[in-house]
């Protein structure tokens, strides 16, 4: 048995407790696997006692393998006892630990949020109807002659639309400010990707030449200290490029595409466009039926999980700007921003998403849950463990206890499992069964598939008495 706190809302407590047997058993088992690693003056290799290991290296020396075990059992007994679904790993203390009277901690865990649905069926909104025009065609067309330009080097003044390589570097009156240094940095004129005014004062500068550009910056500039500062760049040009642009006639139709003219070819461009438009207008049409439904939902969701999904975040951009040859660090230091800076950007983004995959999931699990216990009362047949349609037990009871005994499976299930991703994309669940429970096996696979919504395609039973099993999950992590 465990006792159960509510330290704040969203996350539990348990007292918990290892016998004193159960604790020096798994400390002799460890020490007949581990013995031999200790080397101790006056001994044999691996023939010290377990005492005299634990005095020269310290009581907790044989926690290992066995003592994990014995904690995460607790923990896993202690879920399964309180119907509590975890989110996020337990965070383990130990307030006391004796041979004679074994161990007491405590396991504080995020939960699962509680998910509210308001009306997610029968939802009704505007279906918005792109229409495409001549000028989405001709857009699509210069994007593709675009696509084939050659990039010829030119010994000319700069001209708008050019692509420059150049050196500069920021002064912020005498002295050089960070982050506005670089060598060799490519910029197309009029991508208005600098200050404002910075490329039209390019304009006219000759391979070779170096100009003073002085430009202002912005007002509400995310850099405080050069927020509406005034400021000169030093200018080196080293290269002046331009895109030379094929000409849309029959030659270009039939060497880039599988047609012979250019009508074939504009009419082809069309009936894309007016494909990607349906499609567009449908996706539109679903997400904002699935954002009304995230509307009318309530959930609350623990600060720890919107920080875990804010980590997640910054750690995908910085394998983003990984991927370009710079830093996290780098960029905070261009931008003038801090990491707070970021964390904060990208919380409220997090949060939104979250409330978004808790809605559709719980709406998920209703639907399934609504269909499988009509089809059920239908049958007078048994689809799923535990629940049962008895002789004078109503539709309405039988649907109450139905659900009821859902939760319970699938808290109890859900302490079974421990997932990763690996490389291939897949979840692997390890689970480990009492002989006794092996009928679980395939109402697991089930609770995976109403839980996250895809099937276990296949098992792996190894002789520890584990099961793995793999569900292909391409774009989420199964978080157990």
């Amino acid at each position: 048995m465990s006792e159960l706190t509510h330290p704040e809302n969203g996350k539990v407590r348990f007292e918990l407790h290892i016998s004193g047997e159960d604790y020096v058993r798994a400390l002799e088992s460890a020490y007949r696997r581990l013995a031999a690693r200790y080397q101790i003056p006056g001994f044999r290799k691996g023939k010290a006692p377990r005492k005299v290991i634990e005095k020269s290296y310290g009581e907790n020396v044989f926690w290992d393998n066995e003592f994990d075990a014995l904690v995460q059992h607790a923990y896993s007994d202690a879920l399964a006892e309180h119907n509590i679904i975890p989110e996020l790993q337990p965070e383990i203390h130990f307030t006391a630990i004796s041979e004679q009277d074994g161990v007491d901690f405590t396991a504080e865990v995020v939960t699962r949020p509680t998910v509210e649905l308001g009306q997610y069926k029968g939802i009704e909104v505007e279906r918005v109807e792109y229409t495409v025009t001549d000028e989405d065609v001709k857009k699509e067309i210069n994007n593709r002659l675009e696509a084939q330009a050659r990039t010829v080097s030119v010994d000319r003044p700069v001209q708008e639309g050019d692509s420059t390589v150049i050196d500069f570097a920021g002064f912020l009156g005498d002295e050089q400010f960070e982050g506005g240094t670089a060598e060799n940095y490519t910029l197309k004129i009029g991508s208005h990707t600098f200050i404002p005014g910075f490329e039209e004062q390019m304009v006219g500068m000759n391979k070779g030449e170096q100009r003073d550009i002085k430009v202002t910056f912005p007002t509400d500039y995310q850099a405080e200290h050069l927020a509406g500062k005034e400021v000169i760049f030093k200018v080196t040009v080293h290269e002046i490029n331009f895109e030379e642009i094929p000409e849309l006639d029959d030659d270009f139709v039939q060497d880039t595409s599988e047609f012979n003219t250019v009508a074939e070819f504009e009419a082809n461009i069309r009936e894309e466009l007016e494909k990607r438009a349906k499609e567009n207008s449908k996706f539109a049409y679903e997400n904002a039926a699935v954002q009304k439904a995230v509307d009318n939902a309530k959930v609350e969701i623990h600060k720890d999980i919107v920080e875990e999904e804010v980590d997640m975040q910054i750690k995908r951009f910085e394998q983003q700007l990984s991927m370009y040859g710079t830093s996290l660090k780098d960029y905070i230091d261009y931008a003038g921003i801090t990491m707070e800076d970021i964390r904060n950007d990208y919380r409220k983004g997090a949060e939104a998403n979250l409330k978004a995959q808790y809605v559709i999931a719980s709406a998920r699990i209703r639907i399934n849950r609504d269909e499988k216990v009509e089809n059920i009362i239908s049958a007078k047949a048994m689809l799923f463990p535990d629940a049962y349609v008895c002789s004078g037990v109503t539709d309405d009871e039988f649907r109450s206890r139905y659900f009821e005994q859902c939760d319970k499976n699938k808290a109890f299930l859900s302490t079974l499992i421990k997932g990763s991703i690996d490389e291939g994309f897949n979840i692997i669940i390890m689970c480990t069964f009492k002989e006794r429970k092996l009928k679980y096996l395939k109402y697991l696979s089930e609770y995976i598939f109403m839980e996250f919504g895809y099937p276990v395609y296949e098992y792996k039973e190894y002789s520890s008495g584990k099961y793995e099993l793999i569900s292909y999950n391409k774009d989420k992590v199964l978080k157990k």
